[in-house]
């Protein structure tokens, strides 16, 4: 269901105007679930899947231990890639349930070093 979220997701964005730079982006242990590209800033995005049963917010589900593992790899990414934008996180719940899929996208779900 992760991959097919992602999939969904990316598709969404796209609709909207980002570029999708990676996905699935590994550092060491760590990744990026969508790296993009939007009105000049890096959008870090991360994919959150469930069904349309389940009672949690996609931004909850991002917690501070999460949300400190995509600072780190984005670190990373921006190091290696000499990445000089103004840098967002975003979360993308992709719901599916009876009536087909829905997608909730945040911007702006967390900001580094604030919980």
């Amino acid at each position: 269901m992760g991959k097919r979220a992602e999939q969904a997701a990316a598709r969404y964005l796209r609709a909207r105007g980002y570029r999708i730079w990676k996905s699935n982006w590994r550092w060491g242990k760590r990744e990026l679930d969508l790296v993009t590209l939007h009105r000049g800033e890096l959008v870090i995005v991360e994919v959150k899947a469930r069904d349309g049963n389940s009672v949690n917010e996609p931004a909850e589900v991002v917690d501070p231990a999460k949300q400190r593992n995509i600072v780190l790899a984005t670190d990373a990414f921006i190091r290696l890639y000499d990445c000089r934008r103004p840098t967002r996180f975003d979360v993308i719940g992709v719901a599916y349930g009876t009536n087909g899929v829905e997608i909730e996208h945040i911007e702006n779900a967390f900001i580094p070093g604030v919980e």
